[in-house]
């Protein structure tokens, strides 16, 4: 079972509870507060899901009212263990395709460098980066070529002037140079100004 069943489940199972737990303290007088009892119950099956499916619990990111909304959010971002893979970079770095490249930018919004636009890429999915280029090639493990290298690894080109996000079949995507904006194109770095290759998640597919 997959974290994000596993989750629709607590959810599918929340709302059940709160039913009867609400039903329950309008049929007897003094009952616990309905949502009390909806967060001990959940609290208790997520915790017990967790422990079934070897993953990290869960419970502990219920909010008090027992709400997975918590839950839900750090599924998306990526930010519970193992959940991101260089697939999953891939997608979020395909989201800001026409973004104008800006030096210096970091807000999609309005332009975005080359590391600014990594940097984001990795912080939607709940991994930090450093700022800068020269901090970024120093995260991760190196990998030694571009034919090992796997979508979602990162390419360092120039001594650390420029940095790319590996899709696979030989395209990148990068914010290139004023005037231009982030877009997918051939992995250019192959043609000897490679730097280092860098793997920051578990690798994508081939």
């Amino acid at each position: 079972m997959s974290m994000v069943e596993a989750l629709g489940r607590i959810q599918s199972i929340e709302a059940s509870l709160q039913q009867l737990s609400e039903r329950s303290a309008a049929a007897v007088s003094g009952a616990a507060p309905a949502s009390s009892a909806s967060s001990a119950s959940s609290a208790s099956f997520a915790s017990a899901l967790s422990s079934a499916m070897g993953t990290p619990d869960v419970s502990a990111l219920l909010s008090p009212t027992g709400s997975t909304t918590a839950v839900t959010a750090a599924a998306a971002t990526g930010s519970t263990a193992g959940g991101v893979t260089g697939d999953a970079v891939v997608a979020a770095a395909k989201k800001y395709i026409g973004v104008p490249y800006v030096w210096g930018g970091t807000n999609p919004a309005t332009g975005m460098d080359c590391s600014g636009f990594v940097q984001r890429v990795f912080k939607d999915l709940g991994v930090e980066l450093p700022r800068v280029v020269s901090d970024q090639m120093q995260k991760g493990t190196p990998v030694a070529s571009l034919a090992e290298a796997k979508p979602g690894d990162l390419l360092v080109s120039y001594g650390g002037e420029h940095i790319s996000i590996y899709l696979g079949n030989g395209k990148a995507i990068d914010a290139p140079v004023p005037g231009q904006t982030i877009q997918i194109r051939d992995a250019w770095e192959k043609y000897s100004n490679l730097t280092s290759i860098r793997r920051i998640v578990p690798a994508g597919g081939s």
